[in-house]
C-alpha cells in the first residue's frame, strides 16, 4: 500500500495554507498601518508578488518545523500509540513498549494494514487540526500586535476616522480568533480521530497481537 504521494499533499498543505495566511494577514496589516509610514519603499508589482511568495514559503516552514501543534493536549491525549503500548503491556510475555517504539509500530501499522480510504481519513482531519491551530494562532499575535499599534497610533495623536482601515483590520482578525475559539471543532475532531483509529485497532485484534509478537520476536535476538 503506497501512500507516499497523498501524505507529501497533505504535508505540502500543511506548510503552504498557514503560511499563505501569515503572509496575507501581514500583507492587510502593510496596507492597513504601516503603507502609509512607508511610501516611499513600498513595493508594488512583480517584486510584491515575490516577497509575498517568499514569505508564505518561509512562514509556513517555520510554523510546520516548531510543531506547536503537536505540543497541544488534544493531539497527545488518546493517541492509538498508547493504545498499542497498553495491549502490549497486557500480553504475556512481552516486553514493554517505549513510547518511541510504540509510535513506529503504529505507523507501521497504518501504513501497511490501515485501508486507504480510512487512512485518507486519519490524514484529512489530522491536516485540518494543525491548520485550524495555526490559523487560531496567527491570528491571536496579529490581533494582538494591531492592537497595541493602533494605540501608538492613537497616543500619536491620530484620529480613529484616520485609522479606520487599521481599526477593521484589527476587529476583523479578533473576530476570526474569537470565532474559531468559541466553535473549535479541531481539537474534538482530533480526538474523534484518535477513537476512530483505536477502534480499527480493536476490531483487528488477532493482526495488532501478531504484529506485537513479531516485533518482540525480532526484537529479541538484537537484545542479546
Amino acid at each position: 500500500m503506497n501512500h507516499s504521494s497523498s501524505f507529501g499533499g497533505y504535508e505540502a498543505t500543511r506548510v503552504l495554507v498557514p503560511g499563505l495566511y501569515f503572509a496575507t494577514l501581514l500583507l492587510f496589516l502593510f496596507w492597513s498601518g504601516l503603507a502609509p509610514h512607508l511610501s516611499s519603499a513600498a513595493l508594488d508589482g512583480f517584486p510584491l508578488i515575490l516577497l509575498f511568495v517568499v514569505v508564505t514559503i518561509v512562514s509556513g516552514l517555520t510554523l510546520y518545523a516548531k510543531e506547536t501543534t503537536k505540543r497541544r493536549k488534544a493531539f497527545l491525549d488518546n493517541q492509538p500509540s498508547l493504545y498499542l503500548k497498553n495491549k502490549a503491556r497486557a500480553m504475556p510475555a512481552l516486553p514493554a513498549l517505549e513510547d518511541g517504539d510504540a509510535r513506529r509500530l503504529y505507523f507501521f501499522i497504518l501504513n501497511n494494514h490501515v485501508p486507504a480510504t480510512f487512512h485518507e481519513k486519519i490524514f484529512v482531519f489530522g491536516t485540518i487540526y494543525h491548520i485550524m491551530t495555526q490559523i487560531r494562532r496567527t491570528s491571536f499575535w496579529f490581533a494582538v500586535s494591531s492592537t497595541g499599534f493602533t494605540l501608538y497610533q492613537l497616543s500619536t495623536g491620530r484620529t480613529l476616522p484616520e485609522l479606520q482601515a487599521l481599526v477593521f483590520f484589527t476587529v476583523a482578525v479578533w473576530l476570526v480568533y474569537l470565532l474559531n475559539v468559541r466553535y473549535n471543532k479541531a481539537d474534538r475532531k482530533m480526538q474523534e480521530n484518535y477513537q476512530d483509529q483505536i477502534y480499527w485497532l480493536e476490531m483487528n485484534n488477532e493482526l495488532v497481537e501478531n504484529i506485537l509478537r513479531r516485533r518482540s520476536s525480532s526484537a529479541s535476538p538484537q537484545q542479546q
